[in-house]
C-alpha cells in the first residue's frame, strides 16, 4: 500500500491541523526495501588521535546513499538498533557514535566540551567514505541535538541538513537562567553521567534531595561520594566568559548553511534554545536562500513527545501527537534525496496553541503581528497568597501600597513538576505575591516571548526575584504555564555582574521564556512573584557573596513596588 500521509496521525475535524500535516505527496517517502548491514564498534580516528566507537547501519546494497549521523553520550546501541534500521532499509546509511570518552569510545568525558571539532571531524570521516553519496543529515534530541549545532558553523561541506530536537547551541545559557543555576536539571544530570558500577539510581534517588541543599553548592558531589569536575567547572562560572567558548555557536548562526528542522516543547526545559537556533537562522543577517530552508515546530510537550496527548496535569488531545521517526523521514527524503515530500510547501513555523488545542501555520517567530500588552501589578499591599488583594489589568497603576514578603532561603517556594501543574497550594505561602485578572469576559490569546519588568528593593545585597504565568481554570486550578528568574547581580546582563545597594529600587526583567495558550472565556490571567523556585533554580543566599561556596544565609525583606514611577507589570504577547 502507497503511504501518503508521513504522519500516523488520528484524524481530526480542525481543518488547519488536517492542512498542516495531512499531506499528500508528489512522490511517496522512501520504503523499507532494503536488507540491512552492520559493522559494529568501528574506530574512527579524531584529529588528536583519540578514538570513537561508531555503528554503522547500511544498506546491504553496492552503490552510495546519504548518511544519517547521530553522536551521542548515551550509548550508539548495538545489533539491530531500531533507528538505524528503520532509515537503512530506505535507503540512508545511518552512523551512530558514541562522543568523546563515553562507552566504547576513547578519550575523557568531559561534558560538551569536544563535540565542535569530534562533530566536524566525524562529519568529514563520513562523507568521504565509499559507501556515502557525500550528503550528511544529523539528527538526534537534547545532548543529542547540541552535537548537530556546535559542528555547524565549521561549514563541512557534506551536512546539509539537521533535525534537531529539544535541544541548544549556547550551554552557558542552558546552565545558568537569569544568573540563577538550574541545579536540579544538571546537578542530576551530573551525577547520572558519572555515577560508578558500584552505584546505581536508586542510591541517587535517596540522596538528591539532600545533595540539592547542601552547602556549599561546589561540594554537592561529596555527598554522593565522588567528584564531578565538570560540574564544579560550571559552578566556577556564572558568568558568560571565555570557559564557555567552546559551548556556545554565539554568532555562527551565519556561517551554517544547512537544512534545520527545529523542534520543541512549550514546557521543555530547552524551549529558549529551541527558539533561539530558529530566530538565530532566520535573522536578517542570514542568506534569504538559507532562511527559507529553517523550520520551527513547538509542541505542548516537555522534554519528551507526549504518546497520548497527556501532559503534566492536562490532556491536549490525540491531535497533540506526532510521529517523529515518520516526520524526520519526510524531512530527510527531502533534503537529501530531493524527493517532493510536500514538507518544504508547508509554513516555517507551525505551533500548537493550548487552550484551543489546534496546531497552527504561521510564517514567522515571534509573529508579526504580536500586540505586546502591559499587565499592570496592583494591590493594597497585601498581594500575599491567592486569597490576597493582588489585581492583574492593562490600566497603569497610581500611587499605590508596595507589596512585601520575607524570603527565608532556609524555606524556599518548592519547584512544581515539568508540565502545567496546579500552583493552588504554592499560592497559599506568604513569601508568593499574586496578581490576578477578575474572569475574563472573552478569551484572551498569548503567543509570544514572555517578559516580567519588576520594580523591586531588597534588604540584601544580592538575592533573586522570580515570576510565573498561570491560566487560573473556573474551577479554581491555577496551571503554570512558563516562569522565570532574575539574579539580582545579573540584572544588567551576564557579564560584569555586581551587587545591589540594600533597599535601593532596582528594575528587573524576568525572562519566562515563552508560550502560546488561549485564556478561555470566564478563565484568569495570573502572576506569581516570589524570590525562590527551588530545585529548579539554585538558592540566593542573600549574603552577597559567591554562590557556589558560601555556608551560611541570610533571610532578605522584599517589597515589590507599582506605581506610576515604578509600574511593575508582565508583557503580554496578545493575538488578536
Amino acid at each position: 500500500m502507497i503511504r501518503k500521509c508521513a504522519l500516523r496521525i488520528p484524524v481530526s475535524g480542525l481543518i488547519l491541523f488536517l492542512l498542516l500535516f495531512s499531506i499528500s505527496f508528489a512522490e511517496e517517502l522512501s520504503q523499507p526495501v532494503y536488507e540491512v548491514v552492520e559493522e559494529l564498534n568501528v574506530k574512527v580516528a579524531m584529529r588528536d588521535g583519540i578514538r570513537l566507537s561508531t555503528n554503522l547501519y547500511r544498506p546491504d546494497h553496492p552503490g552510495k546513499f546519504p548518511a544519517l549521523l547521530m553522536r551521542t553520550p548515551y550509548g550508539n546501541g548495538g545489533s539491530g538498533h531500531s533507528g538505524g534500521h528503520f532509515y537503512a532499509k530506505r535507503g540512508y546509511a545511518v552512523v551512530i557514535q558514541d562522543t568523546r570518552g563515553r562507552f566504547e569510545s576513547e578519550g575523557v568525558f568531559d561534558a560538551f566540551q569536544a563535540e565542535a571539532l569530534d562533530g566536524y571531524d566525524t562529519q568529514q570521516w563520513v562523507g568521504n567514505q565509499p559507501w556515502c553519496n557525500g550528503k550528511i543529515g544529523t539528527f538526534g534530541g537534547s545532548y543529542v541535538g547540541f552535537t548537530q549545532w556546535m559542528p555547524a558553523p565549521l561549514q563541512s561541506p557534506c551536512l546539509v541538513a539537521m533535525f534537531p530536537v529539544v535541544t541548544f547551541a549556547d550551554f552557558h545559557d542552558m546552565v545558568y537562567h537569569g544568573g540563577a543555576a538550574r541545579i536540579r536539571l544538571f546537578s542530576s544530570w551530573s551525577y547520572e553521567m558519572t555515577v560508578p558500577y558500584i552505584f546505581g539510581p536508586k542510591r541517587l534517588r535517596d540522596v538528591q534531595d539532600d545533595v540539592f541543599r547542601s552547602l556549599p553548592l561546589m561540594e554537592q558531589d561529596k555527598l554522593i561520594g565522588w567528584k564531578v569536575p565538570f560540574l564544579r567547572d560550571w559552578l566556577a562560572h556564572p558568568e558568560h566568559d571565555l570557559y564557555w567558548d567552546r559551548t556556545s555557536i554565539r554568532d555562527g548562526y551565519s556561517r551554517i548553511k544547512a537544512s534545520v528542522y527545529n523542534v520543541g516543547g512549550w514546557f521543555d526545559i530547552c524551549l529558549a534554545g529551541t527558539l533561539n537556533n530558529f530566530t538565530g537562522m532566520t535573522s536578517a543577517d542570514i542568506d534569504p536562500a538559507i532562511r527559507r530552508k529553517q523550520k520551527l515546530l513547538i509542541g505542548p510537550w516537555v522534554h519528551s513527545i507526549s504518546k497520548d496527548g497527556k501532559v503534566g496535569e492536562l490532556d491536549f488531545g490525540k491531535d497533540a501527537v506526532v510521529n517523529m521517526q515518520e516526520l524526520q523521514l519526510q524531512w530527510f527524503d527531502s533534503r537529501l534525496k530531493g524527493q517532493d515530500t510536500g514538507i518544504m510547501d508547508q509554513a516555517p513555523v507551525n505551533i500548537f496553541v493550548m487552550g484551543e488545542n489546534l496546531w497552527r501555520s504561521e510564517n514567522e517567530w515571534p509573529l508579526a503581528r504580536t500586540q505586546y500588552v502591559n499587565y499592570y501589578f496592583h494591590s493594597g499591599g497585601h498581594a500575599n497568597t491567592l486569597n490576597s488583594d493582588g489585581i492583574l489589568d492593562t490600566i497603569l497603576p497610581d500611587d499605590e501600597s508596595p507589596d512585601r514578603f520575607l524570603y527565608d532561603p532556609g524555606n524556599p517556594v518548592p519547584s512544581p513538576p515539568n508540565g502545567p501543574t496546579d500552583q493552588s497550594s504554592i499560592e497559599e505561602r506568604e513569601d508568593v505575591l499574586v496578581y490576578s485578572t477578575p474572569r475574563l469576559p472573552k478569551a484572551v490569546e498569548v503567543t509570544g516571548p514572555v517578559e516580567v519588568i519588576v520594580y523591586a528593593s531588597s534588604s540584601a545585597p544580592n538575592t533573586d526575584f522570580t515570576a510565573k504565568l498561570v491560566d487560573v481554570h473556573p474551577d479554581g486550578r491555577a496551571m503554570r504555564l512558563c516562569d522565570g528568574i532574575i539574579r539580582a547581580s545579573f540584572r544588567n546582563g551576564n557579564t560584569n555582574t555586581s551587587n545591589i545597594e540594600p533597599d535601593k529600587i532596582y528594575e528587573y526583567r524576568i525572562d519566562l521564556w515563552a508560550t502560546s495558550n488561549v485564556f478561555k472565556e470566564g478563565h484568569r490571567i495570573r502572576v506569581e512573584i516570589s524570590s525562590s523556585n527551588f530545585p529548579r533554580f539554585d538558592r540566593n543566599l542573600n549574603t552577597g557573596g559567591n554562590f557556589a561556596t558560601d555556608t551560611t544565609w541570610a533571610k532578605a525583606e522584599q517589597i515589590i513596588y507599582h506605581s506610576r514611577e515604578y509600574p511593575s507589570c508582565i508583557v503580554m504577547p496578545v493575538i488578536e
